[in-house]
């Protein structure tokens, strides 16, 4: 909703212009913003008016006026002034707070429409009515999902909406207090690449200007206003799959994730029973930081083992002699393309079941 601050600094930039001081209160009688200093207490008087029938009137050198926003009572504004300007610039001002909070209200029944959308709250007729209400076209979208490093706040929220609320057809919002969502028109970005630029963009700029860690996902393009829930869905998941697979990755693509996300979805009883056919009842200790690297350097490099020695500074049968140890620990030889796939699959529902594990 519209800030008091956004209200003061509205008010301060009106008595600058006409130097006549303002302050505006709510129908009970509570002070939002004010350029003058209250030495006088108004609040009796500011309930006394909203309750009258008179849309404005003066009382102890104060001109009252009332504001209201689509037929109803929403503010009470003062004008300290006994000039004769001083009803004009009243007028003025009631109209500028007024077109202020319109402003920001319809932005509000927006952002808590776009939250339903998310949410799948809404009945499909129901969507596309309040869509036509809030002069919201169908076009292509993507759902960008910002993960923040710890717990998010309006700072960062504001430089999020700083980034994408120039433009109409963007809508930044939250559905929690860790995430960060981003509803991106992208009729203009045709292919992957200019995805992943956007997302790219998104967390430089984390880094840089707001000094905080995040990692983005996004889903699939949907034209739909009702598909908008399944990209988010889907940016939800390229998060999560990420978290557990892809650790290194900042950006993250739905249609990106690879096996990662057939893993992902794969019942706990089927994931043990895979792991006790490939490794029988216990799994061999072989995370060891030795070991974790050669893997990971000889997958890297295609299976190359003159390339992966070179790498690891380590002589060329060095590291054959570390494969063959290992093919002893889990009777698969990763130098041969299948034992290899099979055994990259493994590591993956491993992580996939210490993930659950922990969560």
């Amino acid at each position: 909703m519209l800030s008091n601050h956004r209200i003061q600094m509205t008010l301060k930039e009106i008595t600058e212009i006409s130097r006549i001081e303002l302050a505006l209160y709510n129908e009970d009688g509570k002070l939002l913003a004010s350029t003058f200093a209250q030495t006088e207490n108004f609040e009796a008087a500011v309930r006394d008016f909203a309750d009258s029938m008179a849309e404005s009137q003066t009382f102890s050198g104060i001109h009252f006026f009332k504001v209201f926003v689509e037929e109803k009572l929403a503010n009470i504004l003062l004008v300290k002034s006994s000039g004769e300007e001083a009803y004009m610039v009243g007028k003025l001002a009631v109209c500028q707070v007024r077109h202020l909070v319109e402003m920001y209200r319809e932005q509000f029944d927006k952002n808590n429409f776009m939250q339903n959308i998310l949410l799948g709250n809404l009945l499909v007729v129901d969507m596309y009515n309040k869509a036509r209400k809030f002069h919201i076209e169908q076009t292509e979208r993507v759902v960008f999902v910002i993960a923040v490093d710890g717990k998010n706040d309006m700072a960062v929220m504001e430089m999020v909406k700083s980034m994408f609320c120039a433009s109409s057809g963007d809508f930044v919002t939250e559905v929690d207090e860790q995430n960060i969502i981003v509803i991106k028109d992208v009729r203009d970005l045709k292919d992957e690449e200019a995805l992943q630029g956007i997302a790219r963009m998104m967390v430089d700029n984390m880094h840089t200007e707001a000094m905080v860690r995040v990692r983005v996902g996004y889903g699939s393009r949907v034209v739909n206003l009702q598909d908008i829930a399944r990209s988010y869905q889907e940016a939800k998941m390229a998060i999560e799959v990420g978290r557990i697979f892809y650790a290194e990755n900042e950006t993250l693509s739905y249609s990106r994730l690879g096996i990662g996300r057939l893993i992902y979805q794969l019942p706990m009883s089927l994931c043990r029973m895979f792991i006790q056919e490939i490794f029988g009842e216990e799994v061999p200790d072989i995370f060891t930081e030795e070991n974790m690297l050669t893997i990971q350097k000889f997958f890297e490099n295609n299976l190359n083992i003159s390339e992966t020695a070179r790498q690891l500074y380590v002589h060329r049968n060095t590291l054959v002699y570390r494969l063959e140890r290992l093919e002893k620990a889990i009777g698969l030889d990763i130098r041969k393309f299948e034992d290899a796939m099979t055994f990259k699959i493994a590591m993956m529902v491993l992580a996939h079941m210490k993930a659950q594990k922990e969560g």
